[in-house]
Order: C-alpha cells, then structure tokens, then sequence
C-alpha cells in the first residue's frame, strides 16, 4: 500500500466503511504508518493499515463527491417518485 499527503484510506466496504484523510507520511515512499484524520471521530492518529484498508486518491475522492453531488439521493436510491 502507498498513500500520498491528501488521499484517503478507506476502511471497510458500503455504508459502514470509515474515511480518513492522510495528513502525513511516515516514509517518503508512501508506506505505511500513516498520520491521518478520522472524519467520524474527529481523531487524528498514526494508522497502520490492515487488509481491510484501501487507499483512494485525493482525485479519486473529489471525483466521487463530484458524482454524488450531481446524482441526488433519490437517484442513488433508485426512487421512482413522480412516476405515475
């Protein structure tokens, strides 16, 4: 696993995963451990990743959260409201 300053390890897979934003590294090759901050805690701490960890680039992550701006919730759900 190699991580820049500014990507993302994501832990977990669906609703339940965990994101952390890569604050600082460790090893200028971009292994592990990381110095990262928790978004759902709020916690910053020196991570080292399990097999359960990916990593997502910054560019990767602004992409998706470009996506899902664009794609409403009702579209990402697959509503059908205001079908008849």
């Amino acid at each position: 696993m190699k991580a820049r300053v500014g990507d993302w390890i994501v832990v977990g897979h669906g609703e339940g995963a965990r994101r952390a934003l890569v604050e600082q590294l460790r090893h200028p090759d971009g292994t592990p451990p990381y110095e990262v901050h928790w978004l759902d805690t709020d916690a910053r701490v020196l991570l080292f990743p399990g097999a359960d960890a990916h990593v997502v680039t910054a560019e990767e992550e602004a992409q998706r959260i470009t996506d899902a701006i664009h794609t409403g919730p009702r579209e990402r759900a697959g509503s059908t409201a205001g079908t008849p």
